[in-house]
């Protein structure tokens, strides 16, 4: 079992992953930068501010992508190893 598992392998989705996870990050800092003047009686940011918090819901649906694709190749992998008779 040990041959068979390798612990700094990267598969097709990991890079996805990564990557929603950072602009996941960065949407959230955004949001609590954004968010913090309402609560300490600043004046608020601009709108376009606001459309930076939206990166949380991007980075997530990035993030997914890349777990749905590694998903997907491991069930193709595993498809591949059981055979021609495996439906």
């Amino acid at each position: 079992m040990r041959d068979k598992t390798q612990a700094n392998s990267t598969g097709p989705g990991d890079g996805l992953v990564r990557i929603g996870a950072i602009v996941f990050f960065v949407g959230a800092v955004a949001t609590l930068v954004t968010v913090a003047p309402l609560f300490l009686g600043g004046d608020p940011f601009p709108p376009v501010a606001y459309a930076v918090c939206m990166l949380m819901g991007v980075g997530f649906l990035i993030a997914g992508a890349g777990v749905f694709r590694s998903v997907a190749a491991q069930r193709r992998q595993a498809r591949s190893a059981a055979g021609p008779s495996a439906t």
